[in-house]
């Protein structure tokens, strides 16, 4: 059994860059700064600057909007919406998507150490199961951060509604907070993911074919 041990070092750092990688999926999900607009109208976006996110629109505002102070005004766009963008809309999705599949594949890695630990059976299926996971959370989170990112570059306008006090193109916008680490936590999950496939392959007489396998 020690000998079984040592050989799963790699899957050790694949759970550790696969729990980072879901981790700030969670943060990028959370982050309203995806896309940042820039305005010239500071009658009521007084700071110039409005974050654009995937459930939330936000700007800081000395206008009287709610109160005579300056505020946070936010509204949330929903997936039903007929002006939420392509590109917002698959977020909305896919971003929830990653974090179940985030969660299920660094869930199957755990599953497979413990395996491996106790000396039971079904670990390749368990690290070769959460490797494919974790490049699928990867895919899954890259697509709509990079698609927020090509809507970024080209500079692509949004309809809001008159509620939301926004104007249908910025100035200028750049990329935000919430696309920077999106992308992090993308590389982090598809390498995570290719540690745990690679490893298997290299101990392919020691896990795999070791006396606890399927």
């Amino acid at each position: 059994m020690p000998y079984l041990v040592h050989t799963a070092h790699a899957q050790f750092v694949a759970l550790w860059l696969g729990t980072v990688g879901w981790t700030l999926v969670i943060v990028t999900v959370g982050l309203v700064e995806w896309r940042v607009w820039e305005v010239s109208d500071l009658s009521v976006i007084t700071s110039g600057l409005a974050w654009v996110g995937i459930w939330r629109v936000c700007f800081y505002s000395h206008a009287p909007i709610l109160s005579n102070h300056e505020i946070m005004f936010c509204q949330r766009i929903r997936l039903s919406e007929s002006f939420t963008p392509p590109e917002i809309a698959a977020a909305q999705v896919l971003m929830l998507v990653a974090l179940i599949l985030g969660l299920a594949g660094n869930a199957s890695v755990v599953y497979g150490l413990r395996n491996v630990y106790f000396g039971l059976n079904k670990i390749r299926l368990a690290f070769a199961s959460g490797g494919v996971l974790l490049i699928l959370t990867g895919a899954s989170a890259l697509v709509p951060v990079c698609w927020n990112l090509s809507s970024v570059v080209n500079n692509q306008t949004i309809s809001f509604p008159a509620e939301f006090r926004m104007p249908s193109a910025p100035v200028n916008q750049s990329i935000g907070p919430g696309i920077i680490v999106g992308i992090f936590a993308s590389v982090l999950l598809v390498f995570s993911g290719l540690t745990q496939l690679n490893s298997l392959i290299k101990n392919n007489n020691c896990i795999m074919c070791y006396k606890y396998t399927d």
